[in-house]
């Protein structure tokens, strides 16, 4: 009996930003979803643009699985995580860890197809395509992050404030060296928060 996918069904009842007031709960699945398409979505700009050479649907997997250890860990507030060198050693092996007890959930036989989707760093040998792709996936978990602060604005909550000015900042020092994530801000980003009627 694998127990993998059921481990995995319950990243809806992880809740993120639990420490904070939100207007609207945000659950990992939610979260993963989003990072995952616009993942994709990035790997598609650098392709169609930027004549890379990046597998967008290898990316969307991992986008889906980015935060599958949170099962074990639970999500832990990004200041806490990178308060210092120290715990963010710590949380990041104990993160592994944690992937590495998921990926045994699996049957052996599917253990090797998993491993570089499961686990967030990039296998050893990797090519620079494989790299950057995976560049791109943090920073489109970034701007999950982002957009979650923008909603929560459009809201009438300024408890993300603080996180939005932080995040902003992350995202443009990475918009510098990631065209495509520079694209999607300029094309995409300005319609989040917008009512359905304005989107349609």
């Amino acid at each position: 009996m694998s127990t993998f996918f059921a481990a995995i069904a319950r990243m809806k009842y992880i809740e993120r930003w639990a420490l904070m007031h939100s207007a609207r709960a945000e659950s990992l699945s939610e979260h993963s979803m989003e990072v995952a398409m616009i993942s994709h979505a990035l790997c598609v700009i650098g392709n169609e643009r930027y004549a890379k050479h990046l597998n967008g649907e290898k990316a969307a997997l991992i986008g889906l699985y980015h935060d599958a250890s949170e099962i074990i860990t639970g999500d832990m507030p990004t200041p806490v995580k990178y308060a210092n060198d120290t715990l963010k050693t710590a949380y990041k092996d104990m993160e592994h860890q944690a992937e590495l007890t998921l990926l045994n959930k699996l049957p052996a036989d599917m253990q090797n197809s998993f491993r570089d989707i499961v686990c967030e760093e990039a296998p050893a040998g990797s090519d620079e395509n494989e790299k950057y792709m995976r560049r791109l996936v943090k920073a489109a978990d970034k701007l999950s992050a982002y957009i979650k602060c923008i909603e929560e604005e459009k809201a009438g909550n300024h408890e993300f404030a603080t996180a939005k000015g932080t995040i902003e900042k992350a995202l443009h020092d990475m918009r510098e060296e990631l065209p495509e994530l520079d694209d999607f801000m300029n094309e995409f980003l300005p319609s989040y928060g917008k009512t359905l009627d304005e989107l349609i």
